[in-house]
């Protein structure tokens, strides 16, 4: 009968414990006691030195950060949280460390900005990611990247923010939701664009400076020029991403989740231009069609994200993408081994930090983390920090200021073993004079003594600097085996600059034995516009893997298929190019799979003409069913998005569309798919097209069609009562209705005794102590705290409290909470209120466990009302 018991007792956890330093040590029994009551990571490699660098009173609440390449940190810091949504609480905040000593000496307000979610730090220039409030009427009108400047050098921006693109999230939801799942992390390329974490939210309408709109449906990536112009998406089909690792080649990596109602599970993906990776609608029924992710690793909260490149780090931790996760409390190592054009991959704990939203690295090669650490989902003044890391064999080197460096030594910053650095040099030299600075640029991209990291960087440098006039060299520096792949990618990099790139070069490369050759190549065609380009992409070769998912069942929506990339890229080209005719010519072909397959995003009259000619000709019946079944794909389109919905936390994904229409072409469509089913006579053939495309004709026998899940108008007067709905909402829509419903502490005392919580819980001083002591957590935490304590328990863990497991001499173990320690004894408790005490010297081993004792989801039987209840007889417990 006890169902709410264990989530409380973590809460519970987050005031009885708040001095103990929780670090986990193996093998032998040690204990080092805090010097004070800075916070900091719990568990790091033994290479390392991990130090708390801030904490609340500097940096409350932190959502990102970024480390400019001197050194300077700078810290979005965020009270109004994910769902607040009260103005002027959030702020860009400078810390400086001038002798490196790993703590503080300088900070600033660099600017007040709200909600910020991706900084980075260039020069004069700190560019930032964040919602825009009205001043009038203090509600979200959208979020904006802006840039500000210092060039004083005071560390406090000169004057207000320029805006680069405007409207980059749905302000709709911004204000009934907050920024839970609007645009997140912002991170530039040595290619010199801003990449950009878009949630699903996605946005409409987003305008950049050269007046260019755009409108994504859902999340992905999204990217722009530093000036603010050349606004494109780069990839799409993600739920909820909040940053993305680039490497020195430009390869993409970031830390996805989905949520169908059955968890928020983690994929690791690599992201390539212009791929489709499915969310919501393709990546379970319509799996065939996407770019899965490399793997799905479980539950989670993906957040910051680095792929680390400098040499002065250890070996094993080199080199490789860093991913945070927030519901894990872990900064994660992926280690990717090449797959033909994508990857494989092994994740690996890192660093252990409670609720990590956000990791940056310099030029000098200190890395620094942002911590949430329990801030909860509307920010806390109280709670945050960052911390330091450096392996133990570091040495500081200092990295000089670029605006006052040669163009020599700009150079040799560029062939550095410094991705920071790198990027730094090539930035300073992109506002040197033009001339010098190209000709250095061109001179490292052709030395072949440079390393591969210096080359590819020296190159997108003068590929910047060159524009049009750089094409020649580029096509020669792509004959040269080593950078071909880079080169072709880079000759296409700019619109403007690919469509005047001889076509000859890419249908060359398309020969090419390297897959990453071919994949540069499909990918450049698609973006300079050639319709000559057509027949090469319709010759790549659909692998066997090109299958879709049995009806009903989930497809491998996380498990790699480096066979499917390069038609999957050649797919999306030649629907950029809109390649209707080619396609249509090429069904009854060699190539008719990949030509179908393109046909299925072609909603074009021509389209339609053509697959019903084609249809009539085919005297195959595997091409007819093909045809057929790539007509019925086109009978809807999916709506023109307007930002007037969303599909919630938990959508439809059945696909292949989530708000279908039918359009001019439908009605020929469906005439041609009745008559053929009066034809064939196979009902049950029919009945299950209908289904899976979602059709709706009646003539098919409909079977029952789930309604499209958008944004939910929850009635919440007619729920509150209903039993379960904890279990049924997503935890961002639990707290929402929690905080709209003040709950009966009448109530609430009678569920704490009903639901047996008194059992391990006492309320009184004066009552033996079992668990917890809960007398008095509502003079140490919120009603939200404690609603997201009992919602989340392993969340709360990451503030510090968590259970131990003592493994001791005699092949005893223990598994509880400390409640007493000294140099010769340990003092334990477990959750039924028994306790052990352990004498130091029978330690053998101490640690603390992943997840807590208690498992997620006991609150789930609970009504809204019984639960706010609950929460608020609790937040009144004040002894």
């Amino acid at each position: 009968m006890i169902k709410v018991t264990l989530p409380i007792l973590t809460a519970f956890l987050l005031l009885s414990w708040k001095s103990m330093d929780t670090k986990t040590v193996s093998e032998t029994y040690q204990r080092s006691h805090a010097a004070d009551t800075l916070r900091n990571a719990s568990a790091w490699p033994a290479e390392l030195t991990v130090a708390n660098f801030a904490s609340a009173d500097l940096t409350p609440s932190p959502a990102c950060l970024a480390v400019a390449p001197t050194g300077e940190v700078f810290v979005g810091v965020d009270k109004i949280g994910s769902l607040g949504k009260k103005p002027g609480q959030g702020a860009i905040v400078r810390l400086v460390d001038t002798n490196n000593d790993g703590k503080v000496d300088q900070h600033t307000t660099f600017a007040m900005v709200d909600n910020p979610r991706g900084i980075i730090a260039r020069g004069d220039q700190v560019f930032v990611l964040h919602t825009v409030f009205s001043k009038e009427s203090g509600i979200a009108t959208g979020m904006d990247l802006v840039v500000f400047e210092d060039k004083n050098k005071d560390g406090i921006a000169d004057g207000p923010s320029r805006p680069l693109i405007e409207h980059i999230s749905n302000p709709k939801f911004l204000q009934s939701r907050g920024t839970d799942h609007a645009t997140n992390g912002i991170r530039m390329g040595i290619d010199g664009w801003i990449y950009i974490a878009v949630g699903d939210f996605g946005f409409h309408n987003a305008i950049d400076r050269s007046g260019k709109k755009l409108t994504m449906l859902g999340g992905g990536i999204l990217r722009v020029r530093p000036d603010g112009t050349e606004m494109e998406v780069f990839s799409h089909g993600l739920r909820n991403i909040y940053d993305v690792a680039i490497d020195p080649f430009m390869n993409v990596f970031t830390r996805d989740n989905t949520n169908d109602g059955g968890g928020w599970n983690i994929r690791f993906s690599h992201q390539i231009q212009s791929g489709e990776y499915g969310y919501p609608i393709l990546f379970k029924h319509f799996t065939d069609e996407i770019i899965p992710a490399l793997v799905d690793v479980g539950g989670g909260s993906g957040t910051g994200s680095l792929f680390m490149s400098d040499n002065t780090w250890p070996s094993q931790y080199n080199n490789v993408p860093m991913m945070a996760d927030w519901g894990r409390n872990q900064l994660y190592i992926h280690r990717v081994t090449t797959d033909g054009p994508t990857y494989t991959q092994q994740e690996e704990e890192f660093i252990k930090l409670a609720q990590i939203t956000d990791v940056d690295i310099d030029a000098s090669g200190r890395v620094y983390l942002a911590a949430w650490d329990g801030a909860g989902y509307s920010g806390n003044p109280s709670k945050g920090f960052v911390v330091r890391v450096v392996p133990k064999k570091w040495a500081y080197k200092a990295f000089p200021n670029p605006q006052k460096e040669s163009l020599k030594e700009l150079g040799n910053w560029l062939v550095s073993g410094s991705a920071a650095a790198r990027l730094a040099a090539q930035q300073e030299l992109l506002i040197r004079d033009p001339k010098k600075a190209t000709e250095l640029a061109w001179k490292i991209a052709t030395d072949k003594s440079v390393t591969p990291e210096g080359r590819v960087a020296a190159m997108y440098t003068y590929a910047q600097l060159s524009g049009a006039e750089g094409i020649n060299n580029l096509i020669t520096l792509s004959q040269e085996e080593a950078m071909r792949p880079y080169a072709l990618r880079a000759l296409t990099d700019r619109r403007a600059v690919a469509g005047k790139v001889p076509a000859d070069v890419f249908l060359k490369a398309m020969q090419d034995p390297s897959d990453n050759v071919r994949m540069a190549a499909i990918i450049g065609l698609g973006r300079m516009g050639k319709p000559e380009a057509t027949a090469a992409l319709l010759q790549v070769k659909v692998p066997a893997s090109f299958v879709a998912p049995a009806l009903g069942t989930e497809g491998p929506h996380a498990t790699p298929n480096s066979a499917i990339i390069l038609p999957h890229l050649a797919v999306r080209s030649l629907v950029s190019l809109h390649a209707v005719d080619a396609c249509v010519k090429a069904i009854d072909s060699p190539n008719s799979t990949l030509a179908l397959w393109a046909l299925r995003y072609m909603h074009d009259q021509k389209a339609v003409d053509g697959l019903l000619a084609a249809y009539k000709k085919a005297a195959s019946p595997e091409l007819k069913k093909q045809i057929m079944v790539t007509l019925a794909r086109l009978y809807k389109k999916e709506a023109d998005y307007d930002g007037s919905w969303w599909w919630s936390t938990r959508p439809d994904t059945h696909g292949p569309y989530y708000k279908s229409v039918e359009w001019a072409a439908s009605p020929a469509i469906k005439s041609f798919l009745i008559d053929e089913s009066k034809a064939i006579g196979d009902k049950k053939y029919f009945v299950d097209l209908n289904s899976r495309l979602r059709l709706d004709i009646p003539e098919f026998g409909v079977e029952e069609v789930a309604a499209v899940k958008e944004e939910t108008k929850i009635d919440l007067e007619k729920i509150r009562s209903k039993k379960g709905q904890i279990g049924e909402s997503s935890i961002e829509d639990v707290m929402l209705a929690i905080a709209r419903i003040p709950g009966d502490a009448k109530l609430g005392k009678t569920l704490f005794t009903q639901q047996g919580c008194i059992a391990c819980h006492s309320l009184s001083r004066n009552e033996p102590m079992k668990g917890p002591f809960m007398g008095q957590i509502g003079s140490i935490m919120t009603r939200e705290q404690i609603a997201e304590s009992v919602l989340k328990p392993n969340a709360s863990i990451s503030q510090g409290f968590a259970t131990v497991m003592i493994t001791a001499k005699g092949k005893k173990s223990y598994t509880g909470f400390v409640t007493e320690e000294s140099a010769s004894r340990l003092v334990l408790r477990d959750i039924t209120g028994q306790v052990y005490t352990i004498k130091a010297s029978d330690i053998i081993k101490r640690e603390e466990l992943e997840t807590s004792m208690m498992p997620a989801g006991l609150a789930n039987a609970l009504s809204y009302d019984e639960f706010a209840s609950l929460v608020t007889f609790l937040s009144q417990q004040k002894k």
